[in-house]
């Protein structure tokens, strides 16, 4: 079973920055791409940005030049550094992983998604 446990969400003011972690852990063989998605209240949720394994990203036109994703495969985490928040950056933050375990010696692919961390821009 693999999970994602995500953190860094807070209160942080127009202008402001934040880094949300998402780490994973439990019987993973490897992970592909890891994304963050967004939720605002009474809106679907979005994509924000994803990264390969081989670390090629994607962005949302709304957070390109202010956010930025990384990952560290050796530890199984993704990150987001939010830079220059907006008020309409507010929103539940998820974190998603596209991973591959090992099953009684069969490949098992599964997207997994995190618990959610509130990131709210507010002055």
């Amino acid at each position: 079973q693999v999970q994602l446990v995500e953190s860094g969400g807070g209160l942080v003011q127009p202008g402001g920055s934040l880094r949300l972690t998402c780490a994973a852990s439990g019987s993973i063989f490897s992970i592909n791409a890891m994304g963050w998605y967004r939720q605002a209240p009474g809106k679907e949720r979005e994509l924000v940005a994803r990264i390969t394994s081989g670390g090629s990203t994607n962005y949302v036109d709304s957070v390109k030049g202010r956010f930025t994703i990384s990952r560290d495969n050796a530890k199984n985490t993704v990150y987001l550094q939010m830079n220059s928040l907006k008020p309409e950056d507010t929103a539940v933050y998820y974190c998603n992983a596209d991973t591959v375990s090992v099953v009684h010696g069969t490949y098992k692919y599964l997207a997994v998604w995190g618990q959610g961390t509130l990131v709210t821009v507010s002055s």
